[in-house]
């Protein structure tokens, strides 16, 4: 990927500061290691959830820097506001730990910070507690309070209070997959000063690198006479992307085969992403700065969060672009656009698309192209397109639109006929040769969610436990119907943005409450009106309907077996089926 710069003398090379001056390092020394352990064993404890976890692994080893713990009320308020730490300086995410409820904690006390498998991770001396306004939060930093938008559907299940203070991290989460490319920034900045080279241009991308990304990497690095570190992001991304170890898998292949190693280097960012667009971007050049980067490659929509309610992007396609170069001096790290490149089979390159000629002969592959002539349909990936290692490892993960996995989630009050129309419709999906699971509501309460209550919390952790279930049903490609009340818009959307937008579709069975009572041969409603049963949905306690539900079905008008067919007719037109019943053909 280019050739060594003419005329430039490589020596050992000054990087670029990290941002505030200084690179945190939180992690204690092995000579106290057993004696703080030892203590941590008597003191209560926070579990982490796994995003907490990915923040308080890059706050250890500096790549926050100059953040050195969770965010305190001061500077959490003032980022949230203005971008910035109290002290003034750049930083435009805010980096905090939530938990249920204060409960144990005291100001000035140890606690232990424990991972989701309960492993020691942190000793931190609780210094503050202090509530926080999610909406707030929502709107000024991701941009949106809908709750389409994966983050903001995610803090619906966070605590109410952020709780920060001094961190004495004992050890960091441990990997076990591609261990030699888990570099920290102090690392990094060891290898790139070796290569001689001040100037780094850095890029991140949550897809495999095609010829394309290739080209503007290399023109990039020769541009500013630099080395290349490609940086990908492998701890929570946006879900519906190409799984961790197929991307990595490729940059892999990529950087071994086809780069030049004097001046390219692979390393992996365990970052959970914000999907928060133009903060996310000028977020993402403080971390690569931190690593030892000044130069950072924007693409259209860096990290976007998807389309909102009303199908449109949550932000525009060149904002954080916008964003980052507004700030490119105070941060340090210099905005370099990515340009749309087009193919010239004629000529066998790559050129920018607004210095193309009129008439000459172009080839070009979009990323919606890809997924849905290509990938979607098994075939192949052309060589000018990308690399055939690179075709032939995503032809063999991803499998055509019909053979991947789906969710169906019914939605709508109890009694409006969800679980009938399910169970036609997963009969129907094995006609057409599908592997279905249906989790219906109230079989789910009698095994999986046994012991949880009718309160709003445990109604949330039943719906997520159904979502996390059809999550990794979809996951291996199977199909996971989902027939329960779930009431609550923002845990839906929860389990949407878990399972991916572009594999949940939600049925809203939209059924009268006065003929649900009628229907009732349990008598619930009846005990609900008489007071005998509290928190009811549709009686005492509410049922947020779907707002755009993919599909929205009613029952008084139309029968169970019409309904669940209309669902096969939609999952046709979308690809997830075949239009012939019978073996699926590879």
């Amino acid at each position: 990927m280019g050739l060594e710069p003419t005329g430039f003398i490589r020596e050992r090379a000054e990087l670029i500061p990290p941002h505030g001056g200084t690179l945190v390092n939180l992690c204690i020394d092995e000579e106290r290691l057993a004696e703080l352990t030892q203590y941590a064993h008597a003191l209560p404890s926070v579990r982490l959830s796994p995003r907490s976890l990915c923040d308080i692994e890059l706050l250890a080893v500096g790549a926050f820097s100059p953040l050195d713990r969770f965010m305190g009320k001061a500077d959490y308020t003032r980022v949230v506001e203005e971008m910035r730490l109290e002290n003034g300086t750049l930083f435009p995410i805010p980096i905090t730990l939530p938990v249920k409820e204060a409960g144990d904690l005291r100001l000035g006390r140890d606690i232990a910070l424990r991972s989701p498998k309960n492993e020691l991770i942190a000793v931190m001396t609780v210094e503050e507690v202090f509530e926080w306004e999610p909406e707030k939060e929502a709107e000024l930093v991701y941009g949106t309070k809908d709750v389409r938008h994966p983050l903001v559907a995610e803090m619906a299940a966070w605590g109410r209070v952020y709780i920060s203070g001094t961190l004495k991290v004992v050890s960091l989460p441990k990997h076990y997959d591609f261990g030699e490319l888990r570099k920290n920034p102090t690392n990094v900045r060891k290898e790139l000063q070796s290569m001689g080279y001040a100037n780094v241009v850095a890029f991140q991308t949550r897809n495999p690198i095609h010829r394309a990304h290739e080209e503007l990497i290399r023109r990039a690095a020769d541009q500013v006479g630099g080395a290349i570190f490609i940086h990908p992001v492998v701890g929570l991304t946006k879900p519906g992307d190409i799984d961790t170890y197929t991307r990595i898998r490729a940059y892999k292949v990529l950087v071994e085969r086809y780069c030049d190693r004097r001046r390219a280097l692979l390393g992996l960012l365990p970052l959970a992403m914000r999907m928060a667009g133009p903060r996310e971007a000028l977020w993402h050049a403080i971390i690569r700065r931190n690593y030892g980067a000044n130069h950072f490659i924007v693409g259209r929509d860096h990290a976007g969060g998807g389309k909102d309610s009303e199908g449109r992007l949550f932000h525009g396609p060149y904002d954080a672009q916008m964003l980052l170069q507004r700030y490119e001096d105070e941060v340090g790290v210099k905005m370099v656009p990515f340009k749309e490149l087009v193919y010239l089979p004629d000529e066998d390159r790559y050129e920018e698309s607004d210095r193309v000629s009129p008439g000459t002969r172009i080839a070009s592959i979009s990323g919606t192209e890809v997924r849905l002539d290509y990938l979607n349909n098994g075939k192949r990936l052309p060589e000018w397109f990308t690399r055939p290692e690179i075709a032939a490892l995503l032809s063999s993960v991803f499998p055509p639109m019909h053979q991947r996995g789906f969710c169906i989630w019914f939605t709508g009050l109890s009694g409006a006929g969800k679980s009938t129309i399910a169970e036609i419709l997963t009969i129907l999906l094995m006609e057409h040769g599908r592997q279905v699971t249906l989790l219906d509501g109230d079989v789910v309460r009698t095994g999986l969610s046994k012991g949880l209550g009718f309160s709003k919390e445990d109604r949330d952790t039943n719906i997520r436990r159904i979502g996390f279930v059809a999550f990794e049903i979809v996951r291996h490609h199977g199909v996971a119907i989902c027939a329960a009340v779930s009431p609550y818009r923002a845990t839906r959307n929860e389990c949407r943005a878990m399972i991916g937008a572009d594999r949940f579709i939600e049925v809203y069975v939209d059924t009268p409450l006065q003929v649900c009572e009628q229907r009732d041969t349990k008598g619930m409603y009846a005990k609900a009106r008489r007071g005998e049963i509290k928190g009811f949905t549709g009686i005492d306690d509410p049922y947020e309907s779907p707002e755009h539900p993919e599909i929205h079905v009613t029952t008084t008008d139309c029968a169970p077996e019409v309904n669940a067919r209309r669902i096969i007719q939609y999952l046709l037109d979308k690809g997830f089926l075949l239009d012939t019943i019978g073996d699926n053909p590879n």
